[in-house]
């Protein structure tokens, strides 16, 4: 278990405008923004990010809305980051998330769901070190 997971504002919550609001959501919810940055996922790089569902039916409609604008990419710090950070955001389908999460409150369906939030302490790591540099992360402890 460790106190840092990654997070992506996905392309329909930036375009409608709620990247700020989702922000806020984070750090009221006791949450510590380390990194974050705006950026546009290539194919390639999705494809990659995605790559466990490769094959599956929703696998080229998925890249193809990740790669439909701008997100957001963060790394955000709390006790028991990831477990909390998934208790925030809300089951993946804002239909089935319970009132007050983010998905609920921003999402459009189960695959604009509004905001990515890794799924395991391994995963995480793995998923900051695409967009996120080593130096990155150390910068950002000491602000």
């Amino acid at each position: 278990m460790t106190n840092r997971t990654f997070t992506i504002i996905k392309p329909n919550a930036v375009a409608a405008g709620n990247a700020g609001k989702i922000i806020d959501a984070i750090i009221e919810g006791g949450f510590r923004v380390i990194a974050l940055r705006l950026t546009y996922f290539s194919r390639n790089q999705a494809e990659r990010f995605y790559a466990v569902h490769k094959g599956k039916p929703f696998f080229n409609e998925l890249v193809d809305f990740m790669t439909s604008g701008p997100v957001y990419v963060g790394v955000v710090e709390h006790e028991n980051a990831v477990a909390e950070f998934r208790r925030l955001i809300g089951a993946t389908d804002p239909a089935k998330a319970d009132e007050g999460t983010i998905r609920r409150r921003f999402g459009e369906s189960l695959q604009c769901n509004a905001i990515h939030g890794s799924d395991s302490d391994e995963n995480a790591r793995i998923e900051w070190s695409q967009f996120f540099s080593d130096d990155d992360i150390i910068i950002a402890e000491y602000r």
